[in-house]
This record gives C-alpha cells, structure tokens and sequence, in this order.
C-alpha cells in the first residue's frame, strides 16, 4: 500500500464544486423570493407568513452550511449528502412556492 495514498479525501473535485455552484444558485433564487414574500407579508401584515418567511431562511441557512460542509465530506459519504440536500432545497422550492400562492405572488417556475 502507498502511504501517500489518501482514503478520507474530501469530496472536492470539479464535479463537487459544480454541483455546488448549482445549489447556491438555486439557494440564491430561493433567498431573493422569500425577501419579495417577506416585504408583502410586512406590507400586509400577515404574521404568519412572516414566521413562515423566517422558518424557511432558517432551512436555506441550513442547506447553505450542509454545501460547505460538503467540501470535507468523505467521498463514501458525498453521494447521500447529495441526495439529502437535493430533497431539502426541492422541499424548500416547493414551501415556497405555498407560500407565494397563499400571499399571491407569482413565482416562476424553472
């Protein structure tokens, strides 16, 4: 065995960091609606919503810290953090998109 060979190599290659790159930016898509969400929900007065509003930033914050944890995460792991974090930002788009349609606030469909 070589001893220069490395078997907890974090998950940094170009195919991680591109996949990352793809959830900031769906990250950064989520952050913008849910400022639109939170600006009418204050305009109206809908503390509900609000809370909502807070609750889901909470969720993106989380999926944001879980992509960076993901640059020292094991290889063995990677494929299952991948899939986690897939199924929390598609829960996270799918929140709010509820949300928009209670307020009624049009959100695009990508």
């Amino acid at each position: 065995m070589n001893p220069s060979t490395k078997h907890d190599a974090p998950a940094s290659t170009a195919p991680a960091k591109a996949y990352q790159e793809k959830i900031d930016a769906q990250l950064r898509e989520a952050k913008a609606k849910l400022d639109e969400i939170e600006a009418t929900a204050r305009q109206k007065k809908a503390q509900a919503e609000i809370a909502a509003v807070t609750s889901l930033n909470a969720t993106r914050q989380r999926i944001e810290t879980r992509i960076k944890d993901l640059k020292t995460t094991h290889e063995s792991n990677v494929s299952r953090a991948k899939a986690e974090i897939e199924d929390d930002t598609a829960k996270l788009k799918t929140s709010i998109a509820e949300l928009a349609a209670k307020l009624k606030i049009g959100v695009a469909k990508k």
